[in-house]
């Protein structure tokens, strides 16, 4: 655990971009397009990371730039909805695929959302249920903070492969809609969820990414929403003309579906960089 919540300032090293040496490098874009007019906020998930990691990297080390590529990559995946102001991926050559499926494009992650990217249908939840605010809702909501780490790095450029840890706490139940249509719930348990994963990714001369994959147990998560096994489940009645945040949240889904939602919900590692997330 590290000793401190204070974050270090980046370093400069030249030669290499700011996305590699700044894990919010990409938060100062003030002239990028986001998602809801203004960049989100990750102090609170920045603290959490330095206050519970388990790994503490030297400055321009490899794990720590591989570490600070992916958290600036899951901002832009997850905030800036023009797939121009993205500046960690080579755009033309860009894919993403999760557990030998196939390759996803930038347009795709950017049109369903990072968490419908990725979660594949299940018990718990359906990607082909929701929709991007609503599956954003439904795991910030849960865990207002799901920090992300590197724990090592087994080989450098142009192609990382790295082993990574996702973490946070359960704070408030889970919501969602499982890929049967029925609405889910599980209440909070203010314990931790954790999960493990592989990456490797193919970077540039630039150090953009120009594909990623990524392997890593789907269910680890869910498992641990419920890990005495109690849910409820209960059908799932579409009503017509209402969003579908507003439709599972009532009026706390109304923030989200205006884009007015509490800085500190809008910011998790883990829009979740291969989870959901980070």
């Amino acid at each position: 655990m590290a000793a401190t919540a204070v974050e270090p300032a980046p370093v400069e090293v030249p030669g290499l971009p700011d996305y590699v040496l700044d894990p919010n490098a990409t938060l100062k874009d003030a002239t990028a397009t986001w998602r809801h007019g203004r960049a989100p906020d990750y102090s609170q998930t920045r603290k959490v990371y330095e206050e519970t990691k388990t790994k503490s990297h030297e400055a321009a080390s490899l794990p720590n730039l591989v570490e600070n590529l992916v958290k600036n990559w899951e901002v832009e995946a997850s905030f800036k909805s023009d797939i121009s102001d993205w500046r960690t991926i080579d755009r033309p050559n860009y894919t993403f695929s999760i557990n030998g499926g196939p390759p996803q494009s930038a347009e795709h992650m950017l049109k369903v959302g990072t968490y419908n990217a990725i979660i594949s249908p299940n018990d718990f939840y359906s990607p082909e249920n929701s929709d991007f605010s609503s599956s954003h809702k439904t795991f910030k909501r849960m865990m207002p903070t799901f920090a992300w780490e590197v724990l090592d790095v087994y080989s450098g450029p142009p192609v990382v492969a790295f082993k990574w840890r996702h973490w946070g706490t359960m704070k408030n139940d889970y919501v969602g809609l499982n890929d049967k249509g029925e609405k889910v719930t599980a209440k909070a348990h203010g314990g931790l969820i954790e999960i493990y994963g592989i990456s490797v990714a193919k970077v540039d001369d630039k150090l953009r990414i120009q594909s990623v994959e990524t392997w890593f147990d789907p269910m680890e998560m869910f498992r641990q929403i419920a890990p005495n096994g109690i849910v409820n489940r209960t059908p799932h009645i579409p009503v017509t003309g209402e969003d579908l945040t507003s439709q599972l949240f009532g009026d706390e889904g109304e923030d989200v579906a205006h884009g007015l939602e509490h800085s500190h919900l809008s910011a998790t590692d883990g829009a979740c960089p291969f989870v959901g997330k980070q």
